[in-house]
């Protein structure tokens, strides 16, 4: 796809796009040989010491009037800050240890919604035993900034990418979708646990988190995976008083989208229910042959500039 151009006949970023725009920086950065998965999955993976678990690092943020507005109680912009970037560890099925943490605010905030925002972030990284061990703070004339760096690691045989899916693989959603809960972005629970028990049971070919919506996240895991997809849109989970619309472009639901060999999919349906006996699992659709003749088109989820 072409980026549309300004009048100009420069570029601007919500003509480019969020997607474009990282295949153009990610051709810019460096990666030593020790870089297992870089730039372009839910978190870098890189080796760790001679015979050790691989590394895990992941960055993320949260800005006032994007992801959070200004009324938001601090303790719930916090606890999303550092819920963030642990939802993407559920994503390539890792563990967390430590967390770094950059604070951009004006001098004009008040101290306690300072405070009240570091007790929620810390609520957070204790709920998965995150060491918060240092970052940064800074003055600025706009929005706040909160980003959340955090390491951690995963077994060699345990990491899953987008990468990895195959034609004919089931696709599963945990929970339900449609972000119409109120206040849900705020206060959900990365499925790390969820995530660490399926790796632990099944041989998961590629996952992901669905933070900007079905519609956006779906078709980045077949491009990664170099194959094409078909949701059966009345399989797909809904939250009370969502749409099947809202539930593909709404974005913010931060459940696991995965696949796994259809053989698989009757046993793991039964296990999941046993194991997770109040939280759904439900297989919307599979991936298919790369082609342009069977591309499904859904609604577009959330991209950054646009």
């Amino acid at each position: 796809m072409k980026p549309r151009r300004s009048a100009t006949g420069r570029t601007r970023l919500r003509e480019l796009g969020e997607d474009l725009l990282l295949q153009k920086l990610f051709r810019l950065l460096p990666a030593g040989g020790r870089v297992v998965r870089g730039s372009g999955d839910d978190a870098a993976i890189v080796a760790g010491p001679a015979g050790r678990d691989l590394l895990v690092l992941k960055t993320d943020c949260v800005v006032e009037g994007v992801h959070f507005e200004r009324n938001t109680r601090p303790q719930e912009v916090g606890w999303k800050a550092m819920m963030r970037p642990l939802s993407d560890f559920a994503a390539v099925s890792a563990v967390p240890e430590f967390g770094l943490v950059t604070l951009v605010i004006g001098g004009g905030r008040e101290v306690k919604w300072v405070t009240q925002m570091y007790q929620g972030l810390s609520r957070a990284a204790r709920r998965f035993r995150v060491s918060v061990v240092g970052g940064e703070t800074s003055n600025t004339s706009g929005p706040v900034v909160i980003s959340v760096c955090v390491i951690g690691r995963v077994e060699k045989d345990r990491w899953v990418s987008r990468a990895g899916g195959k034609s004919g693989d089931s696709l599963f959603v945990t929970g339900r979708l449609g972000n119409t809960l109120k206040r849900k972005h705020l206060n959900f629970i990365p499925r790390i646990i969820e995530s660490r028990w399926l790796t632990a049971n099944f041989r998961v070919h590629a996952m992901m988190d669905l933070s900007d919506g079905l519609g956006a996240d779906l078709p980045r895991l077949a491009r990664a995976s170099e194959t094409g997809f078909h949701v059966e849109r009345e399989s797909i989970p809904l939250n009370r008083g969502a749409s099947v619309e809202n539930a593909i472009s709404g974005g913010e639901d931060y459940e696991l989208l995965f696949a796994v060999a259809p053989r698989e999919s009757k046993r793991l349906q039964n296990s999941w229910a046993r194991k997770f006996p109040k939280l759904s699992l439900t297989r919307i659709g599979y991936l298919s042959q790369r082609s342009t003749r069977n591309s499904q088109l859904l609604p577009g989820g959330y991209v950054h500039f646009r």
